[in-house]
């Protein structure tokens, strides 16, 4: 994507905390883009993640490059830094900043009683907003989105097109929700009467939290508690089609990846990082700073900083060791049909070996 902001080098440097290497007038060299090794052109940088991979930058065209310390010698000016990956966030989220422009509220936006709508905003077609619900300044809602009533939004929140909020939802300050969200949707509570089998649901009067500068994306669901909240903690990065469930506490920080979910009441600490398509059993507790390896199904507590692997989930180096011998299965067992075949040969052996001592005695 091109912009129209520019970034001199000596300024990329000091906004990622970088060294940067080049000749004596390399820091006065401006970009205005951002790309990949193989795409960059005269005008943006790039990035390299690992040294050893120096060979690509030989036909690469960029302006510069982020680098890993230890680079030697490059055919552009380098930036060098710990970590290039989140140098080229931070560098190619700058360029892309843009102010917020408010564009109004659509003509065909549907509004209800007592609103609080400020000036500031940009409203799409076919929006419907209900009753009492307070809008944050620089608000964006993309066309279709539904607010239900009492819902309160925070300064600089983006809901794309579809999104759906339910009663009383609380969201944060520089709130992204990406299309097809459903938040504040009943929780799946029932109870069952076992003499008939029938199914009674149990009302959902909670409400979902979102705290500042949470991302949430496309197509997923947070289920309003049954009573109290179900919490998103500040900071939090959801991926697509995540299910959250009733009364979850999501702590600061947390990733979840695609397809992530999670069951009633369970509590996740600070930093917890849920990888693609595992599972997370309800009413436990995740530590802080605990990773939970893809696909896995957690049906225990976690401690803080343990990272777990499998079904169900275990210390991921037990696993690994564990999902080895699993190969080995077929193996070790045709070997042990062959043990079993040669022990089951020396038996009458063995017997007759001890008739004859017991009649020596």
């Amino acid at each position: 994507m091109t912009t129209n902001k520019t970034l001199r080098l000596d300024q990329a440097s000091a906004m990622v905390g970088g060294q940067l290497r080049g000749n004596r007038n390399c820091g006065e060299i401006s970009i205005s883009g951002f790309a990949s090794l193989e795409t960059a052109g005269p005008s943006d940088m790039t990035f390299l993640a690992r040294a050893k991979d120096k060979h690509l930058l030989t036909a690469c065209r960029a302006a510069c490059a982020l680098a890993p310390p230890g680079l030697g010698d490059a055919p552009m000016p380098v930036i060098e830094l710990a970590d290039p990956y989140l140098g080229a966030a931070i560098i190619h989220s700058y360029l892309l900043a843009r102010p917020f422009v408010a564009q109004g509220i659509h003509a065909t936006t549907i509004i209800g009683a007592d609103c609080l709508i400020p000036e500031e905003v940009s409203i799409g077609a076919h929006v419907v907003i209900g009753d009492r619900a307070r809008l944050g300044t620089r608000t964006r809602i993309d066309a279709g989105v539904v607010l239900g009533d009492d819902v309160i939004l925070g300064d600089d929140c983006w809901l794309k097109a579809n999104v759906a909020i339910a009663d009383a939802t609380r969201i944060g300050h520089r709130v992204v929700i990406d299309s097809g969200t459903v938040i504040g949707s009943d929780g799946y509570g029932y109870a069952t009467d076992r003499a008939t089998g029938q199914h009674y649901k149990r009302p959902q009067v909670g409400i979902v939290r979102i705290e500042n500068d949470v991302e949430i994306g496309a197509c997923c669901c947070i289920d309003r508690a049954t009573f109290g909240e179900t919490v998103i903690g500040h900071g939090t990065k959801i991926d697509n089609l995540v299910q959250i469930a009733h009364n979850v506490v999501v702590g600061a920080n947390a990733l979840l990846v695609a397809q992530v979910g999670i069951a009633g009441s369970a509590i996740l600490g600070r930093n917890v990082v849920i990888a693609g398509a595992s599972k997370l059993k309800g009413h436990i507790h995740i530590g802080d700073r605990v990773t939970v390896a893809g696909a896995s199904g957690v049906h225990n507590n976690v401690p803080s900083g343990a990272t777990v692997a499998g079904v169900p989930a275990i210390n991921a180096r037990q696993w690994l060791k564990s999902s080895a011998i699993y190969q080995r299965l077929p193996e070790m067992y045709d070997e042990l049909k062959k043990l079993r075949g040669e022990v089951q040969s020396l038996l009458p052996a063995a017997a007759a070996t001890s008739e004859d001592e017991h009649h020596d005695k």
